[in-house]
């Protein structure tokens, strides 16, 4: 063990105790590693809290039991320590990364994200990603001496990047962001307190990126059936869920529906944790990275499925996204959902202050790109619950957002 209640660390992991360093430079803790703040500091944030009445799929009145954003961040959390200690990574940064990737999601899940991002195309768009540094480094007020959390350089790094380099070694924008650019917020934050965006993330990053993946497809699949979406019969047409729910139909004959559907959703995790493990151990042993930062340095990521075990996770995707995501009665509560941020834009940007006073402030005279950022940190904080009540009062003619 190591001081702090650290666990052993390999040597391509990342160590707090060599921490690039704050932005604000806060002083050590006797009792807690630099990560370890992080993930503390994370929890009690007003953005992480917010996310117990914010859209995974349904919308939170549907059921107590489907996933929200804070259940699913909580999920993710679990697997990316798992993943973690199983490869000799920081637990703590891991757990720090999968508690804040999602900070920055709207009401109405990917719904919100997506009217935002329209409606904000003349003024850099909308981005989670962008959104959740945003929350970390100024949004979040709590400190006497600085605005955000004062996170790590290694916990904003894995936060900007967990899914990969966001742009070439020649500045070229990568992947996601290709087609319009990186974000300003993130370009703003990175000319300041440099993330070396050209580069993968550390292992811990890409750890909880994956675990992010491994959570979709287990809890999507345990919510669709929830719904009524689709039967346990049709996910035989995905090869891995075929073999899965054979296997326990092998070792529990006639076992009653709900149990049948927690054996295939526990199986699901097993496998795609496993399978990582595997694969990530066989690419830690090919690149022998004596670093975390021979980890950001390899060319590839480093903790992922394996091609075998990638087309599967494929396949599932593949299945929910037309049985689930595109449902027609989830798309139906989608369009309404879209209306409903639509309508919040609108009114904001045309009368600033219809907003609280601590929104509002400091607008007079603002140009409309000042106006509509504000605009759109605003309806990005809120809650699902909070929009509709806020839509009630402001606008009305409010949809009830039921699948029906």
């Amino acid at each position: 063990m190591r001081s702090g209640g650290e666990r052993w660390r390999a040597p391509h992991a990342c160590d707090p105790g060599a921490s690039r360093g704050r932005q604000h430079g806060a002083s050590a803790s006797p009792t807690r590693s630099e990560f370890q703040r992080d993930r503390d500091r994370i929890i009690h944030s007003s953005a992480f809290r917010r996310l117990k009445h914010k859209t995974q799929v349904f919308v939170f009145h549907e059921g107590d039991h489907f996933r929200t954003r804070l259940t699913h961040t909580i999920e993710v959390s679990q697997i990316a320590r798992a993943i973690a200690r199983s490869l000799g990574l920081d637990e703590d940064l891991a757990e720090a990364l999968a508690l804040s990737h999602d900070l920055g999601h709207t009401p109405f899940g990917h719904t919100g994200e997506d009217a935002l991002d329209d409606l904000m195309a003349a003024h850099g768009g909308f981005d989670h990603n962008a959104q959740a540094l945003r929350i970390v480094t100024r949004l979040e007020r709590r400190y006497a001496e600085h605005d955000g959390l004062d996170l790590t350089w290694e916990t904003l790094e894995g936060l900007v990047k967990h899914n990969g380099p966001l742009v070439d070694a020649d500045g070229r924008p990568q992947e996601r962001y290709a087609a319009h650019g990186v974000p300003g917020a993130i370009l703003e934050f990175d000319a300041e307190f440099g993330l070396d965006l050209a580069t993968h993330a550390s292992g811990e990053a890409q750890a909880a990126a994956i675990a992010d993946d491994i959570a979709y497809d287990a809890h999507d699949i345990d919510d669709g059936l929830r719904a009524g979406l689709f039967r346990l019969e049709d996910l035989r047409a995905v090869p891995l869920l075929a073999d899965l729910l054979a296997e326990v139909d092998a070792r529990y004959p006639g076992l009653e529906t709900p149990r049948r559907i927690h054996e295939l959703v526990r199986r699901v995790i097993t496998r795609l944790v496993e399978d990582v493990i595997r694969e990530s151990e066989a690419r830690l042993a090919e690149a022998a990275p004596a670093s975390a930062e021979d980890v950001r340095r390899a060319g590839r990521t480093l903790v992922g499925f394996s091609p075998a075990m990638a087309e599967a996770d494929r396949a599932i995707k593949g299945y929910l996204y037309p049985n689930m995501y595109r449902h027609p009665k989830v798309k139906a509560v989608r369009t309404d959902a879209d209306r409903i941020v639509r309508d919040l834009f609108a009114r904001f940007t045309a009368e600033p202050d219809a907003m609280p006073e601590e929104w509002r402030t400091g607008l007079a005279g603002a140009d409309a790109g000042r106006i509509a950022r504000r605009v759109a940190d605003y309806i990005a904080g809120m809650t699902d619950g909070y929009a509709l009540g806020v839509h009630r009062r402001l606008i009305g003619d409010t949809p009830d957002l039921k699948l029906g």
